[in-house]
């Protein structure tokens, strides 16, 4: 499985991010704690949106390990951006090219998964099948995680992000059980249009991959003040796959069956309940 990180808030180099913190996605990508490996070295990728406001995201992506890549340290030191997203992958049978890598783009729109679809290889047309025609030439890759973005663009992610996920999960899990898969679906999804940040967490089995939010800002600055990354803003909230140091109080575990929405309104809850729907 793969490691991965979202970041909305205050404009903030990616370095701070990517690298600083004791237990950073970089160097997740060599020890994982929580993952289904130690290691997640079969590429990474990163996308962020401008602090200027540019509707479409920039994408940087390479087949290689994040924890020695250059380029990667390059960027990361130069680019600001109010949110962004990073994955560090770990290859679950689909091959290691740079169209198979994290973050996936289509216009406005940035996605990540970690998880799986059971089967895929057999479900792989049926699937495919679903998605809107026009969006079809769009899918470069073969993973399972770029079928999922294109399937949930096609039922509706433009207008209801939540909903369009839903009855993309919907399809899968019907579809798998038309072909005797018994737990068809395993994710942990970040997808944002540039405004927000949407992350899910869901499995068949109720048994998910790991997911995590950082704390409301507030309540970390009274915890650790000397935490700059996360003190830039009221709305800066961080989703991970698993937590970026040893921070009592400031991460916590989104609960199965449920997804965030960053930033979070005044009054808001920090999480909802999500189900697939038949689509």
């Amino acid at each position: 499985m793969c490691r991965w990180l979202a970041y909305a808030g205050a404009p903030v180099l990616l370095d701070d991010v990517l690298y600083k913190p004791d237990h950073s996605l970089i160097d997740q990508s060599l020890h994982s704690k929580l993952g289904v490996e130690t290691t997640n070295g079969d590429g990474f990728g990163v996308g962020w949106y401008g602090a200027n406001g540019d509707a479409e995201p920039g994408v940087v992506r390479d087949i290689g390990p994040a924890w020695n890549n250059r380029n990667l340290r390059e960027i990361a030191a130069h680019v600001r951006s109010p949110l962004f997203f990073a994955h560090v992958r770990a290859s679950t049978g689909t091959a290691v090219q740079q169209t198979n890598c994290h973050p996936f783009r289509h216009g406005r729109w940035l996605w990540m998964h970690n998880g799986a679809i059971t089967d895929f290889h057999r479900l792989r047309r049926d699937l495919c099948m679903a998605v809107d025609p026009a969006l079809f030439a769009s899918i470069e890759g073969s993973t399972d995680s770029e079928v999922m973005f294109y399937l949930a663009v096609t039922f509706g992610l433009d207008q209801d992000v939540p909903g369009a996920v839903a009855r993309m999960a919907g399809f899968v899990e019907r579809l798998g059980k038309e072909h005797g898969v018994e737990s068809p679906l395993q994710m942990t999804i970040a997808v944002s249009d540039g405004e927000r940040l949407w992350a899910f967490r869901y499995s068949t089995q109720g048994r998910s991959r790991s997911l995590f939010y950082s704390s409301r800002a507030d309540e970390i600055r009274q915890l650790h003040p000397n935490l700059a990354f996360l003190r830039l803003s009221d709305t800066t909230r961080l989703v991970v796959s698993e937590p970026l140091g040893d921070l009592p109080g400031a991460w916590n575990e989104l609960p199965e069956s449920s997804y965030i929405i960053c930033p979070t309104g005044e009054g808001e809850a920090d999480y909802f309940p999500f189900w697939p729907e038949d689509p």
